[in-house]
């Protein structure tokens, strides 16, 4: 996409931010925190009060029931999408990056199946570094998390072109659009290559992601960077996003906010509600949120004004 001097930041989106939720992801595992959502009930009202607390939109894995292990199947979303769907009006946002082990015919099942609103795109291929979480925990709750931890010093996290084109290929017919997740300034490269072959089409929605080994750091020149990048690629044709690891979540969501851009939040991204304070909940962290985003005198999206900004099909349009 041709580099443009235009800012970004429709009249529709200004002091409006959006929040996206992101419940449980395939990172954290069960022995991180007692309150990380497994089971089909709790990610259903985990989602369903992160809503109520203003999260516009709700980014969602599966996991095993009995082990918290990430579960790509389509089985394993259907015990709970539909009673998220009846329990709020958020748009529903599913992943397709799964686990960083799994290939992307597996990853794209679930979006493709169900056809939501919105689905996660990793924008390029990364070293996904986990292994430095093993050393923190003396023993663990479940047998497969501290190989999964540690297995990560040896990993790939592949998004290929040839990937991004099967997913855009397999999700975009069904009025599918993507929160493109870049976790590098080469990724936003790679988003512009997309538009510029006219496989992915504005708005982009586009979610800097901060902090994990591997991926762009966490220093503010970090987060200016970026967001510096997607305004001289995009111009006025997309809408930014940040999510922050660990402890640098909300001082990179007061940043995005501050700047005009949206925030992610949720027990994916960070297991803390403060220094030390592990969060009980993601509503927990979405009322965080909310108080930054208030405090610096804007106003939370709803769920409806997310879909206007996004460009989003409607609830009503999904299959399930």
């Amino acid at each position: 996409m041709k580099e443009t001097s235009r800012k970004s930041g429709a009249s529709a989106a200004r002091g409006k931010v959006i929040i996206t939720c992101a419940v449980t992801g395939a990172i954290h595992t069960p022995t991180m925190s007692p309150y990380l959502p497994i089971t089909p009930d709790q990610i259903a009202s985990e989602a369903i009060a992160a809503a109520e607390a203003g999260a516009a939109i709700l980014h969602l894995h599966a996991r095993d029931p009995e082990t918290g292990k990430p579960d790509q199947t389509p089985e394993a979303f259907a015990r709970f999408l539909p009673r998220v769907k009846q329990g709020t009006d958020a748009a529903i946002n599913i992943t397709t990056g799964g686990s960083p082990y799994m290939k992307v015919e597996e990853r794209v099942r679930p979006a493709a199946q169900f056809k939501p609103e919105v689905a996660s795109l990793n924008m390029g291929s990364i070293n996904f570094g986990l292994y430095h979480l093993a050393d923190k925990y003396e023993t663990f709750k479940f047998d497969w998390e501290k190989p999964h931890l540690e297995a990560t010093r040896d990993l790939v996290f592949r998004n290929s072109f040839k990937d991004i084109e099967y997913i855009l290929a397999t999700c975009y017919d069904n009025g599918t659009r993507f929160e493109f997740e870049c976790y590098d300034i080469a990724h936003l490269y790679n988003l512009a290559h997309f538009a510029d072959r006219g496989l992915v089409k504005p708005p982009f929605f586009v979610q800097s992601v901060f902090g994990l080994l591997g991926g762009i750091g966490t220093h503010p020149e970090d987060v200016a960077h970026m967001k510096r990048t997607a305004d001289r690629l995009f111009g006025d044709q997309f809408r930014w996003s940040v999510l922050g690891a660990g402890a640098s979540q909300l001082r990179i969501a007061a940043q995005s906010a501050a700047l005009g851009g949206n925030i992610r939040v949720g027990l994916e991204d960070s297991l803390w509600a403060g220094k030390g304070k592990l969060a009980k909940s993601n509503a927990e962290q979405v009322v965080l949120a909310r108080k930054i985003i208030e405090g610096l005198g804007m106003e939370v999206a709803t769920p409806d004004e997310a879909r206007e900004i996004l460009s989003l099909k409607g609830g009503d349009k999904v299959a399930f």
